[in-house]
């Protein structure tokens, strides 16, 4: 069974020519979003997903505006309103080295020292200069990672566990 990953969400169309507004969740527009390139759309009552190749991308305001092959105006893609745009997870590229995708960070375990174990990491948040890893930890409380090279030394997607050095006051 194919994986898919989130890429944004139709919320509207735009003008009469067939564009959508699209809110993305993408690091990559200029890539998912380039001439030629394939989305999946995921309706809501829809079993199967609708294969979508992009004609014509651009910026608007805070948003991603999609025109797709095959649709030439607003009543072709009215009906995409509130759908998903994915990507198969062949389409995931490479990362550079210390770089991971959000899937394969959620659920690893976080261990320091001498096997000690923190947690779970359950979300990522991106405030600014570095993502945010949110551990649940064994005490149901939640601690706040910074994903920095001075405290997270060490992560294995494959193993799910990631190895850190907890700089002071993390776990009080």
């Amino acid at each position: 069974m194919q994986t898919y990953f989130n890429v944004g969400k139709i919320v509207n169309t735009h003008g009469i020519n067939g564009e959508v507004r699209v809110i993305s969740v993408t690091d990559f527009p200029e890539q998912r979003y380039q001439k030629g390139a394939t989305l999946y759309l995921f309706l809501q009552n829809a079993k199967e997903p609708i294969s979508l190749t992009i004609k014509n991308w651009r910026r608007h305001k805070n948003f991603d505006l999609l025109q797709f092959e095959g649709c030439t105006n607003i009543n072709e893609v009215e009906k995409f309103k509130g759908g998903l745009l994915k990507i198969a997870a062949d389409q995931l590229d490479r990362l550079e080295e210390n770089e991971y995708y959000f899937h394969e960070i959620i659920g690893c375990t976080v261990k320091g020292p001498d096997e000690k174990e923190y947690g779970i990491i359950t979300e990522i948040l991106t405030p600014g200069a570095n993502d945010v890893w949110v551990i649940k930890g064994k005490d149901h409380k939640e601690y706040y990672l910074p994903y920095i090279e001075e405290i997270v030394k060490k992560v294995d997607v494959n193993e799910k566990v990631v190895w850190i050095e907890p700089m002071e006051g993390l776990f009080d």
